[in-house]
């Protein structure tokens, strides 16, 4: 491949590369988007052209964000458990990533897109949180402009430099992908691993939601934390007989509960990953019977399902 001969070409339609670049991965596809804006901004014949490409850069974050918003809105908490089963470490759950929205509020959008994995999780959260659109709109569109100005300026100011890298890279095309390979190879090794560990962390006893059934109605209940994020318990209520519970405030939602009385922890991430940990902190805490719910929050609908169409 010749990157000297790509790079003019690119040239000829760098708006329109860039705008679709911006777009598919604010949608959620693994496609980088700043090395495109900062090869783009090098390309720029003048201020002008550079503006183009910031402007078509905004337009698409913003329409994509448009798009997960309204997603947020009319499908709720669904949308933000789907995002947390196509991630490839199940830790990362979407509940720690929206009780940060909740906290940091409109001023989160405009760093969202600095943020890893938080780009495309903070505009269906405001959309599920019920924020005002116009409001969205402004955080939204100055969040994208800081993001793609930062990268095309970039490009632009290293112009010389940017230009001798593709040069370098056309000569050393094989030693570069390598490279490139290798580096993806590791990173992607990586976060195997954690998924891994995560896996053997899940060797902690589970209880059923049929046992946490009769658990609850015995004369001494456990404690029954909720995990999930504002938006779920917004959109589907409050557990009846159950503690709303943050990741960062555990310790806290616990309070003076006696350590050898049965804890249960319920969250609604894939294969109960927030659950799971928030059970591990507390037995590393001295707790002596902490459990995670299997199958977390849809399971426990599931099984209520009968006793609420019999009432």
């Amino acid at each position: 491949m010749d990157l000297v001969r790509l790079s003019q070409a690119l040239q000829q339609d760098v708006v329109m590369v860039v705008f679709l670049n911006v777009l598919l991965q604010q949608l959620g596809l693994p496609v980088p988007a700043v090395p495109t804006m900062l090869l783009a901004g090098s390309l720029a014949a003048t201020p002008g052209h550079a503006g183009k490409i910031v402007a078509a850069a905004v337009l698409a974050s913003v329409l994509a964000d448009w798009v997960w918003y309204h997603a947020g809105r009319l499908f709720g908490y669904r949308v933000l458990a789907g995002l947390c089963r196509l991630s490839i470490s199940p830790t990362s759950c979407v509940a720690q990533t929206e009780s940060r929205f909740a906290r940091w509020g409109l001023p989160s959008l405009v760093v969202a897109k600095f943020v890893p994995g938080f780009s495309t999780v903070a505009p269906p959260i405001a959309g599920a949180l019920g924020m005002n659109p116009f409001g969205f709109l402004l955080a939204a569109g100055a969040g994208g402009a800081l993001w793609a100005g930062l990268a095309v300026a970039s490009g632009w100011a290293l112009k010389d430099a940017v230009r001798e890298v593709i040069v370098m890279l056309d000569q050393h095309m094989a030693t570069a992908l390598a490279l490139v390979l290798a580096a993806a190879g590791a990173w992607l090794a990586w976060r195997l691993w954690q998924k891994y560990r995560f896996r053997r962390l899940r060797a902690v006893a589970h209880i059923t939601p049929a046992e946490l059934i009769a658990a609850m109605n015995s004369e001494q209940p456990p404690l029954v934390l909720d995990l999930r994020g504002p938006t779920m318990i917004a959109d589907t209520g409050p557990i009846p007989g159950t503690k709303v519970a943050q990741h960062e405030h555990l310790r806290q939602a616990v309070g003076d509960w006696p350590r050898d009385r049965p804890i249960v922890t319920l969250c609604a991430c894939p294969e109960d990953a927030g659950a799971i940990l928030a059970a591990r902190r507390l037995l590393d805490e001295g707790y002596v019977s902490v459990k995670p719910l299997r199958g977390g929050y849809d399971a426990w609908i599931a099984a209520n399902q009968p006793d609420t169409a019999g009432s």
